[in-house]
């Protein structure tokens, strides 16, 4: 039923900032915990943040200070700001429905100089 898409990602030069974005569409947007993961070649999936229907938030220790996950329930939309970028970010970023099978289809995000 639910659906997200991903998108905002593209190339980047180490230090700086993206934002990606995650609309979904089907079901009731409010209700549903959103996370992100990404996946760097040759590596896992590895997951990134969350953020529940009532704001609670999570994140993976190496972007703590870095990245900032949020929400706008009246657009269906949770973003991913990324600052201070690094090459190891580099990575396919998927969103989630969290801890369900529906994912978006990623979107690619390389940093590189």
């Amino acid at each position: 039923q639910a659906q997200v898409v991903e998108s905002g990602g593209g190339l980047v030069q180490p230090g700086g900032s993206l934002r990606l974005s995650c609309a979904a569409s089907g079901g009731t947007f409010s209700t549903y915990a959103i996370a992100w993961y990404r996946q760097a070649p040759g590596k896992q999936r590895e997951f990134v943040a969350y953020i529940t229907s009532g704001g609670t938030i999570n994140y993976v220790d190496f972007v703590k200070g870095r990245f900032t996950i949020s929400r706008d329930n009246a657009k269906n939309t949770v973003y991913l700001q990324m600052n201070s970028l690094k090459p190891e970010d580099t990575a396919v970023y998927y969103c989630n429905v969290f801890l369900t099978d529906y994912w978006g289809q990623g979107t690619q995000v390389t940093v590189s100089s």
